[in-house]
């Protein structure tokens, strides 16, 4: 039996989509027929990129995700954009380095930072997206979280997986909450992955570090993320509403 998923009628925010697992996203939304939002913050000769070759169907929006107004700025954006947004993906994330011995100031804005971006951000769109969803009746949201927030990080890197743990509740609360009124939630749990960000790691450990817990002959890439937002996005999954779905090669299995 053979699945062909087509999104034509589906309207996407995207954020973090200039670049890694976002850019891969948004592609994979714009080959299945959805147009899409492409937020950008930093990236934007790569977000540019991809709207030009969309035909008119991608549309790049630049915006801090770690000042309030400017994530509700963006949502209203996108609707106005695309007239209407019935698919939120909050994608973007940062991954700020702060050990235990490391300088207080410098922690304390790593972990304000992380969460603005990370949680605070996402909390806020998914807000705009719910208030929206009930007037066009309903919507999705899915939401990259990280194999971190269920099995941890080292000590470098608590409060990424601290902000990836709360966008996970913030899922099964949405789902829990709004199911009534058409909203599903999802969240996707990738392990390592082959992005920008995850060479800087690279580059310090080394890529046998990487590998050590990957059950697979390569690391995961934002490729073997994308076709999971695509098949969510159609419906086909919404009965699976609040769950988590890991795409991290047997690195942690639960």
């Amino acid at each position: 039996m053979s699945m062909h998923i087509d999104l034509e009628g589906t309207n996407a925010l995207v954020t973090g989509a200039g670049r890694g697992i976002g850019h891969a996203i948004a592609e994979a939304l714009l080959q299945a027929g959805a147009r899409v939002v492409v937020h950008w913050h930093r990236s934007c000769d790569a977000a540019a990129a991809l709207a030009k070759g969309a035909n008119g169907r991608a549309v790049p929006i630049q915006a801090d995700l770690g000042d309030p107004t400017e994530c509700r700025r963006l949502f209203g954006d996108a609707v106005g954009a695309l007239g209407s947004v019935n698919l939120l993906v909050n994608n973007a994330g940062v991954a700020l380095r702060c050990g235990p011995d490391d300088p207080f100031d410098a922690c304390v804005e790593a972990w304000k930072r992380t969460l603005d971006v990370n949680l605070i951000a996402a909390g806020i769109l998914s807000g705009e997206a719910i208030a929206h969803f009930k007037k066009i009746g309903g919507g999705r949201i899915i939401h990259m979280a990280s194999r971190a927030a269920f099995r941890g990080d080292t000590p470098e890197y608590m409060a990424y997986a601290a902000s990836k743990g709360g966008m996970v509740a913030l899922s099964r609360s949405i789902a829990r909450g709004f199911g009534k009124d058409g909203v599903k939630s999802f969240v996707i749990a990738p392990g390592f992955t082959r992005t920008e960000m995850a060479e800087a790691f690279i580059r310090e450990y080394g890529e046998d570090l990487a590998m050590k817990d990957v059950a697979l002959d390569r690391l995961t890439e934002p490729r073997d993320i994308a076709p999971w937002v695509v098949f969510l996005a159609s419906g086909l999954a919404d009965h699976a509403t609040g769950t988590s779905i890991d795409v991290n090669a047997a690195s942690y299995v639960r």
